[in-house]
C-alpha cells in the first residue's frame, strides 16, 4: 500500500516551511536514507530522507511551495513493482492521519478498522560537505547541477571549485529578474537594471519579527556607555600568552569572550535586566543565558551560550567559536539558538563605533558592542590616550526601565574595566 512521506516538525517551533527542492522525480527509486526532498525554514535548510525502500509513486507538492504546513503529505512512496492505484486513498489517510494530530482524534479509518500505512519517519543530514556549502553559496552555484564525488556522492570542496572554473550558472535564490518587483516603480527601476534575489523563510521571518518588534509591541529605548579596556586587553594578552606557553595554543579568548562574560555577571548583579515581559507576568530569569549575534548568509542567527554566568572565559570561548562555526554551515540545532534571555550584537570588527539593535523578543534588553580604539580621555587632571569602547543598551521599556538599564550599564562597566572582579 502507498505509504505518504510527510512534512517532519525539525524543531519544537515549526509550523510550516518551503519545499525548496525535489532530489527525485516520480518514478524513480529510493532507497532508505536516500535524501529526496530539502526543506527552508526560517534558521537553515535541511534535507529528508527516504524512511524506506521503494519508488516514489507522486509528488504532490512541487518545489518552491511555501507556507507547507507540517504532516502535510508531500509525497506518495510506493513498493518496487506495486501499482500507484492505492495512492488517492493513501493520500486521503494521510490527511486524516494530520487532522487527527491536530484534534486529538482517532482518523475514521482508523475507527472503522482499516488498515493505515505506519507513519514514516524522515531523519535529516548534511548532503554536502560545510565547506561545500559554504563555497557554493559565496559563488551563488546551485549544488542541484553538481555531481559529488566525495563518499557515496558527497559534494566535496573540489566538486564546487570545478565547477566556478566551468561558470556553473547562478543558485536559483539569485536570477535575473524576468519582471517588475513589486513595490518598485518601474519608471525609476526597469526590470532589467536590478537583480532579483528571492526572500527565504530565514529573511522573511527576520523581517517580520523585527518589523513587530521595533513598529508594535517592544516600545524601545537605548542607553549606551564607554568602557576602558586597558586592563582589560591586558589580562586578555596574558591568559593567551599563558594558554601559548602551557602548549594549549588553541585557547584565544577574544574581547567578545570577556563582553559575554560581563555581561552574564551583570545580569545577575542587576537582576531586573535578565527578564521579560508578559500579558500576565514579569519573568526574573535565574540564569544568564546569553545570545550571540552571528551573521550568515541571508540573515542573522543568535546561538545561546547557554547559563553563562556559571562559566569560565575558556568554555564561553569554546562554545562560542563552535556555535559560530555551525552557524554558518546552517548545522544549529533548534535548541541552540531558541531561547535566551539577553543578546549581544558585536559589529566591532567592521569598524562600526556605536549602534543600536532591536530587542529579540521575549528577551528585555539586548547589548551593542562597537568597535574598540584609541581615544583622547581625561584621567585624574590629565589628557590621557586610553582604549575605548562604546556600548548600547537597547531595553524593553515594559520590563527594564531607565534606572534599572543604567544600573545593569554600570555593573557591566565594572567588570569590564577590572575583568579579575568577574573571579569573585
Amino acid at each position: 500500500m502507498p505509504t505518504p512521506v510527510l512534512l517532519p516538525a525539525l524543531s519544537p517551533t515549526m509550523e510550516e516551511g518551503t519545499l525548496s527542492r525535489w532530489n527525485v522525480k516520480e518514478g524513480d527509486k529510493v532507497a532508505y536514507g536516500d535524501v529526496i526532498a530539502e526543506i527552508e525554514t526560517d534558521k537553515a535548510t535541511l534535507e529528508i530522507e527516504a524512511a524506506g525502500d521503494g519508488v516514489i509513486g507522486k509528488i504532490l507538492v512541487p518545489a518552491g511551495t511555501r507556507n507547507v504546513k507540517i504532516n502535510t503529505a508531500i509525497a506518495m512512496l510506493i513498493a518496487a513493482g506495486e501499482s500507484g492505484a492505492g495512492v488517492a486513498s493513501a493520500r486521503r489517510n494521510g490527511r486524516a492521519r494530520a487532522k487527527a494530530r491536530e484534534t486529538g482524534a482517532a482518523p475514521e479509518a482508523v475507527r472503522s478498522g482499516e488498515e493505515m500505512p505506519p507513519p514514516p519517519a524522515p531523519a535529516v543530514r548534511i548532503l554536502a560537505s560545510p565547506l561545500a556549502k559554504r563555497l557554493a553559496a559565496q559563488a551563488k552555484i546551485d549544488l542541484a547541477v553538481l555531481k559529488g564525488t566525495g563518499p557515496k556522492g558527497r559534494i566535496v570542496r573540489r566538486d564546487v571549485e570545478q565547477a566556478k572554473d566551468g561558470g556553473v550558472a547562478l543558485a536559483a535564490e539569485a536570477v535575473p529578474a524576468t519582471g517588475h518587483a513589486k513595490g518598485m516603480e518601474a519608471r525609476l527601476y526597469p526590470p532589467e537594471s536590478y537583480l532579483a534575489v528571492k526572500l527565504d523563510d530565514m529573511r522573511r521571518t527576520i523581517a517580520r519579527r523585527l518589523h513587530q518588534s521595533f513598529n508594535h509591541d517592544v516600545p524601545h529605548f537605548p542607553l549606551n556607555i564607554d568602557c576602558e579596556l586597558t586592563n582589560l586587553l591586558a589580562a586578555r594578552a596574558s591568559i593567551n600568552d599563558a594558554s601559548l606557553k602551557g602548549g594549549d595554543g588553541s585557547l584565544k579568548l577574544s574581547v567578545n569572550d570577556f563582553v559575554i562574560k560581563a555581561s552574564a555577571m551583570a545580569l545577575k548583579a542587576v537582576p531586573g535586566a535578565n527578564a521579560s515581559y508578559t500579558d500576565d507576568a514579569i519573568l526574573l530569569h535565574r540564569h544568564a543565558d546569553i545570545g550571540v549575534a552571528v551573521a550568515i548568509d541571508g540573515g542573522l542567527i543568535t546561538p545561546i551560550v547557554w547559563k553563562a554566568d556559571t562559566k569560565g572565559l575558556k568554555q564561553i570561548s569554546s562554545e562560542v567559536k563552535d556555535m559560530a562555526g555551525r552557524a554558518r554551515q546552517k548545522k544549529l540545532k533548534p535548541e541552540d539558538y531558541q531561547g535566551g534571555t539577553f543578546s549581544v550584537s558585536n559589529l566591532g570588527m567592521f569598524g562600526i563605533t556605536s549602534f543600536a539593535s532591536i530587542v529579540n523578543q521575549p528577551q528585555g534588553a539586548i547589548l551593542s558592542v562597537g568597535a574598540a580604539g584609541d581615544r583622547v580621555v581625561v584621567r585624574e587632571g590629565q589628557v590621557a590616550i586610553r582604549t575605548m569602547m562604546t556600548v548600547t543598551l537597547t531595553c524593553d521599556h515594559r520590563v527594564v526601565d531607565g534606572a534599572v538599564g543604567a544600573a545593569f550599564l554600570a555593573a557591566f562597566k565594572a567588570f569590564v574595566e577590572e575583568p579579575a572582579a568577574m573571579l569573585l
